[in-house]
């Protein structure tokens, strides 16, 4: 596989450099010894340093030794799972309740290996921006990093990122132009009735009951007011009510998520959820606060990049396995934030493996860092070509 060699040639670097992050894996925000790790290897391979960006966020600015004004943005995230690891992995989670379950250790070191050959190489003209991101499961690092200045900071023309995919073929690589990935909004919904002994429900405005019909309201939101062509998903994934047998409890309360692929469909979604919730307080006479909140906008691929991204990738994969996915996913990234701003391209990388992200013994295939580290290399070298090699 025509990865860069020198890139190849430490391969074993590169897994080492993964293991380490698996042992240690870390929740958004607390990301203090990937962080540390990450600025020190940057600074051992003569990279400017800047820590402490959107709280533990990551920068290296490096420039290129042919003289150019492009700026070529590379993100990866560095947070991971709260569950527990099933894998039995010689290098398994050492922190209990914390896992790699995504792979975001694998996009980290794939992100210093494109940073380590730069470094080595700088053959190209203008400027390489590497971006450690925290925070990427639901807690906002984009935002984060972007609200503490991140591209006044360290301007960017074009921003790109990957992520694995042990779905798909191994090293296969695939770009959504346009919409690619769903906006998701999480929710929690409080029901305040009146508890009362389970032996005289009468005395009670049982919020138990209130829950079950609001849920079953809810579940009529997608089939019955979005568009048949339009996607979208309203799932309730938690219920809490309730501490004993023979008591009827004061309070319940619903979360979970909205995901939508259209701006106006997420509208759609958050005033049909609020008002089928102020439609069963009055039914059952309760109170029920409805709190929603955007976690994540669309993700939409700068479609003018996308040949860009799929020819540097066809320069490390080969043109034959690379492809255009013709259908958005329901998951969600907040890459989807930086590209509200800078345009850019996001893409998957497939590998070994069946166990999907986010399940306790989901395995990345560390045969695919040199394959996503060439990458980000390479469209690195190819949008930043000095003048004289174009």
């Amino acid at each position: 596989m025509p990865v860069h060699d020198r890139i190849e040639a430490y391969r074993d670097d590169l897994t080492a450099i993964r293991h380490d992050l698996h042992q240690y894996p870390e929740l958004g925000f607390e990301e203090h010894r990937t962080s540390a790790l990450v600025a020190d290897k940057l600074a051992e391979w003569g990279i400017e340093v800047h820590r402490g960006i959107g709280k533990t966020g990551v920068v290296g600015v490096l420039a290129g030794k042919h003289e150019g004004a492009g700026r070529i943005g590379l993100r990866a995230d560095m947070d991971a799972l709260p569950m527990e690891e099933r894998t039995n992995l010689a290098y398994a989670s050492r922190n209990p309740g914390r896992f790699h379950g995504c792979g975001h250790d694998g996009h980290t070191t794939m992100l210093l290996g494109a940073a380590r050959y730069l470094a080595e190489t700088r053959d190209f003209a203008g400027t390489a921006i590497f971006i450690f991101q925290p925070g990427e499961e639901g807690c906002g690092g984009a935002r984060a990093m972007i609200a503490d200045g991140l591209f006044d900071r360290f301007p960017c023309d074009e921003v790109y990122a990957l992520h694995n995919a042990p779905n798909e073929t191994p090293h296969r690589i695939g770009i959504k132009p346009g919409p690619a990935m769903a906006g998701a909004d999480f929710f929690d919904i409080r029901i305040t009735g009146c508890g009362s002994h389970a032996a005289m429900p009468d005395k009670s405005r049982d919020p138990i009951v209130v829950m079950g019909a609001l849920v079953q309201a809810l579940q009529s939101v997608v089939s019955r007011n979005v568009r048949a062509l339009d996607q979208a998903v309203l799932s309730v994934t938690q219920a809490h009510a309730g501490s004993a047998y023979n008591v009827i409890p004061e309070d319940a309360t619903v979360s979970g998520t909205l995901r939508y692929l259209d701006a106006e469909v997420g509208t759609l979604l958050r005033d049909r959820v609020r008002q089928i919730c102020d439609g069963t307080a009055l039914s059952f006479g309760v109170e029920i606060d409805c709190d929603i909140r955007n976690v994540f906008d669309v993700l939409v691929n700068t479609e003018s990049l996308v040949d860009a991204y799929a020819d540097a990738a066809g320069d490390i994969v080969g043109p034959d396995a690379v492809y255009r996915k013709t259908k958005a996913v329901m998951g969600s990234e907040d890459f989807a934030d930086m590209l509200n701003i800078v345009p850019g391209v996001y893409c998957t990388i497939g590998h070994a493996g069946e166990v999907p992200v986010h399940n306790p013994a989901f395995i990345l295939d560390d045969d695919i860092l040199p394959v996503g580290a060439s990458l980000l290399a390479r469209i690195t070298e190819r949008r930043l070509r000095p003048d004289d090699s174009a």
